[in-house]
């Protein structure tokens, strides 16, 4: 498996795994974050929030980079593609001055931000599409946010599946909730009605299928996260 610019955060994840074989008579697989894997986890967690830049961007592709739209992987936990409820809205929660819910209508009242940059899968493959949506920064700033929310819970109506970030992640600029795929609406396979996306974390951490978001002082995992894989998952 490699990282198609070069394979620094996958080579680091190898090394990690390959580490985890050689002991793993001193950690159980069912218990990810525990034991040997755990420590090794919070170890990873502290070296990549050290080297992450909040003000650092990932580069513009040009146009004639995009990736076909039939080429662009699908993926979701439910047997099939997930299909916008009845009422769709958003709800926002946690350390917040001012909960609510917000429909799509809503979300594209609020200032937009649009770019085209490279999406990296941790299976090795990447993909390149434009995306435009509000920004994780500016939701924060519409409900008041509380400082002391450090992290952010996004949580999706794909069976389930869901992912926490840390705030410096969340609120960096091209961190977003993204209503729009190459210059048209999210298209269900991708999304639909509303996902998270960003230039600074690994596709897993990029819930699609939006339901809540939710500002805690705390972590609380995230469906692939909770079986094993890296949290902070970062570029």
């Amino acid at each position: 498996m490699s990282d198609p610019r070069g394979g620094r955060l996958l080579t680091r994840r190898t090394w990690l795994l390959g580490t985890a074989a050689v002991a793993l008579g001193a950690c159980d697989s069912s218990r990810p974050r525990q034991g040997f894997l755990g420590a090794m986890e919070r170890f990873n967690q502290r070296f990549q929030s050290a080297l992450f830049n909040p003000e650092r961007l990932a580069p513009e592709e040009p146009a004639e980079a995009l990736t076909r739209p039939s080429a662009f992987p699908q993926y979701f936990i439910s047997d099939r593609v997930p299909l916008e409820p009845a009422g769709w809205a958003l709800q926002v929660g946690g350390l917040v001055a001012r909960p609510g819910v917000l429909s799509l209508d809503d979300l594209r009242l609020m200032p937009r931000t649009d770019y085209r940059i490279r999406h990296h899968c941790v299976e090795g493959w990447s993909a390149v599409a434009s995306w435009h949506g509000v920004r994780v920064s500016e939701l924060a700033k519409l409900v008041g946010a509380d400082p002391r929310a450090r992290f952010v819970e996004f949580r999706s109506f794909d069976a389930g599946y869901y992912s926490s970030w840390d705030g410096p992640s969340a609120f960096h600029p091209q961190t977003i909730l993204a209503y729009g795929m190459n210059g048209a609406p999210l298209p269900p396979e991708h999304g639909a009605p509303l996902r998270l996306y960003s230039g600074v974390k690994l596709g897993y951490k990029m819930v699609k299928y939006l339901t809540a978001v939710n500002f805690l002082p705390e972590p609380t995992g995230g469906y692939w996260e909770d079986r094993g894989y890296e949290w902070f998952a970062g570029v």
